[in-house]
């Protein structure tokens, strides 16, 4: 067996319920796996060969991952059958279409055209935010193919292996600024679309460091039926930059708390009592939907009142109150919102 000197054992002494355990100061990396394993089995009382087996795999998995997973037969780079790559489109302030994409696979590239051509058919689009927080896949050829839609000039955009994928040059790129939302368990090809479109200077990034498992990675077949799954080449842009094991980190940082986040993501509009406990110092919410109802009341209708005798504020008193607009509360679709919703407005300055 081939020998292995890494921090495993620590995993696989916690698996053995204190049967085997490591001193605090011991220096793993110089541990023989084959000594320690073989020591292992022939001594330690009550652990039977398939528990020291799976201490091992489990420590191994530990010790490795990202770069080593287990992957069932069913659970390929394939999307299945029905899913949907992206889950949700909308128009939020008019004319920022939102696309949120749960999974990056062969096909994305023609769902977000779509999508952006339906919403465009009827809005005048001046910003695109795509969301891929909670968002997964292997798929680097997918995830290129769609950062190529918002490049217009011939440029490298990834190699995952196979040798640098560029843009293709293009007259009906989709050049209107971008925000892409990342968070903790963006991971894969969602972190490298979002490390593309930043590079080309298609678009920023907002929200937290991403998962860093953007590794082209290959799948092993074990007996059991499951896969071995090891990352065999760095995924790298087109400038020779590898995508971090730690993560992307974004452009604009938007600290929010799990618990937050998920509700956030499941409800943008979710009003809450206090806003801001859960966000860092520095990206607090502007604020929640007005608590006090506005009614518009204009200069001819005091007017006119006033000749009638009646009072305005009485009639103010009497009218139901106009229809409160939604605010979004979601911080970091709110921070981007605010973005692109500025530069838009450079934009038409200058032009």
């Amino acid at each position: 067996m081939t020998r292995f000197r890494i921090s495993f054992f620590i995993a696989a002494g916690i698996i053995l319920a204190g049967q085997v355990s490591l001193p605090a100061q011991t220096n793993s990396a110089s541990l023989d796996f084959q000594e320690v394993y073989n020591l292992i089995r022939q001594h330690a009382a009550g652990v039977s060969e398939a528990e020291l087996n799976r201490a091992a795999i489990k420590g191994l998995l530990t010790a490795l991952g990202p770069k080593v997973s287990l992957a069932s037969k069913d659970s390929g780079t394939d999307t299945a059958a029905g899913t949907l790559l992206v889950t949700q489109t909308t128009m939020f302030d008019g004319n920022i279409a939102y696309l949120r994409i749960a999974r990056v696979d062969d096909g994305l590239a023609k769902a977000v055209s779509t999508a952006y051509q339906q919403l465009s058919s009827t809005n005048k689009v001046s910003g695109i935010i795509l969301d891929v927080r909670y968002a997964d896949g292997l798929d680097y050829k997918a995830a290129t193919a769609t950062a190529d839609l918002f490049v217009g000039k011939n440029q490298p955009l990834l190699n995952w292996g196979e040798g640098v994928v560029s843009s293709h040059e293009k007259t009906d790129a989709l050049t209107m600024p971008v925000g892409v939302l990342v968070n903790h368990e963006t991971a894969g090809a969602p972190e490298a679309l979002a490390a593309m479109l930043r590079e080309t200077g298609s678009g920023l990034i907002l929200g937290s460091p991403t998962a860093g498992a953007a590794m082209a990675m290959q799948d092993y077949p074990l007996k059991n039926g499951e896969h071995l799954r090891i990352a065999s080449a760095p995924v790298t842009l087109g400038d020779g930059s590898a995508l971090s094991g730690h993560g992307i980190k974004p452009d604009i940082d938007v600290t929010v708390s799990v618990e937050a986040e998920r509700a956030f993501y499941a409800d943008a509009f979710l009003v809450v009592s206090n806003p801001v406990a859960s966000l860092s110092a520095t990206n607090k919410l502007k604020g929640t939907n007005p608590a006090t109802p506005y009614i518009r009341f204009n200069e001819a209708e005091l007017v006119r009142e006033r000749k009638a005798g009646e009072n305005p504020d009485e009639e103010i008193a009497k009218r139901p109150p106009e229809p409160q607009v939604p605010v979004v509360s979601d911080p970091a679709l709110a921070r981007a919102l605010d973005l692109l919703k500025g530069l838009a407005v450079v934009r038409q300055n200058n032009s």
